[in-house]
């Protein structure tokens, strides 16, 4: 039986190694699979950085977004990651995560619920847990700040009405917008959902604050309380 040889990424065609190709043709023209490969820089014995790349993908039916759902056991499950591949892998989701974010940090001014979803969306459409943020505008609804209210589980968390309320007369805000995200990725609205909309949208009519929305996160996508209207 002839003995099996790994093909080194080195012996392959000079325009199929990752590297090469990116310096050449730009990032673009490499495969997910392929700029994978560039951040773990070797494979296993059995399996090349890029074959080894492409099961890791297969593995979350080649979605970027789910890879960023996984955890740095996840990945070190699979032979030839070690810790320092994984946290490279995790790192330039994060990056790319954080590029999305701060893409959207330019729109100032919220004219509709997709603007409200582009802000949160990088922010918490990949988290394991619920968290639950406000959008504080002001009289022109552009944005004065963003912040977070609470952090739970996977099912929940819990608000407080008067801190969202604090929040929002420190900044001088006058209208307030409600987001929270799903880790299940379902949209639909719980009684909880709605009943901690109504109490916000109460204390806000007191206020003198208004809550214009209610967005709730999912993996790409989103619902809107008053796109829906029930808010």
């Amino acid at each position: 039986m002839e003995e099996y040889k790994k093909l080194n990424i080195k012996d392959w065609a000079l325009e199929d190694r990752p590297r090469e190709k990116l310096m050449a043709n730009g990032p673009r023209s490499l495969s997910d699979a392929e700029l994978v490969a560039i951040l773990i820089g070797s494979g296993n014995p059995k399996e090349t950085a890029v074959e080894l790349s492409r099961r890791i993908l297969s593995s979350v039916n080649n979605d970027l977004n789910e890879l960023g759902l996984k955890s740095l056991g996840y990945l070190t499950n699979f032979n030839g990651i070690g810790e320092a591949k994984a946290i490279n892998i995790l790192a330039a989701l994060e990056l790319g995560k954080r590029r999305k974010e701060a893409s959207q940090a330019n729109r100032s001014k919220i004219t509709c619920s997709k603007d409200v979803a582009e802000i949160f969306s990088p922010l918490l459409e990949d988290l394991p847990h619920e968290e639950f943020w406000i959008l504080l505008l002001n009289r022109g609804n552009k944005v004065i700040d963003k912040q977070m209210v609470s952090q739970g589980g996977i099912s929940g968390t819990v608000i407080d009405t008067r801190l969202i309320m604090k929040m929002a007369i420190e900044k001088l805000a006058s209208s307030i917008i409600l987001c929270h995200n799903h880790p299940s990725g379902t949209l639909e609205a719980s009684d909880a959902d709605m009943k901690i909309t109504q109490k916000l949208k109460q204390a806000g009519e007191i206020m003198d604050i208004p809550i214009l929305d209610h967005i709730i996160i999912g993996l790409n996508k989103y619902y809107s309380f008053a796109d829906e209207g029930i808010l």
